[in-house]
């Protein structure tokens, strides 16, 4: 998985029940025709990051297809996981 392109922008709760900030990330990433996420107009990943004092963890996340937006129903392998929380880490500010 390599990610291309993305989108940041950062989501206000308008009611303030949600404590720290939160994140969208829209990540376009680059897929092996053979991987089962890969899709002929291309695969995206949807992320909500949340950062409250010191924490930062990717709170919900879902794979699309970028040409329809529909999604895609798989998870992260845990070192996916690991590359898309340091990339949220080091790109926050869009």
């Amino acid at each position: 998985m390599e990610i291309n392109e993305y989108i940041v922008e950062q989501m206000v709760d308008p009611t303030g029940i949600i404590r720290g900030d939160r994140y969208e990330y829209r990540l376009y990433i680059t897929v092996d025709e053979e991987d089962e996420l890969y899709a002929e107009g291309g695969t995206g990943l949807r992320v909500i990051f949340a950062v409250e004092d010191e924490k930062e963890w990717i709170a919900t996340y879902h794979f699309f297809e970028r040409s329809t937006e529909k999604p895609l129903d798989f998870e992260m392998e845990d070192d996916e996981k690991e590359i898309v929380l340091a990339f949220c880490k080091t790109h926050r500010e869009g």
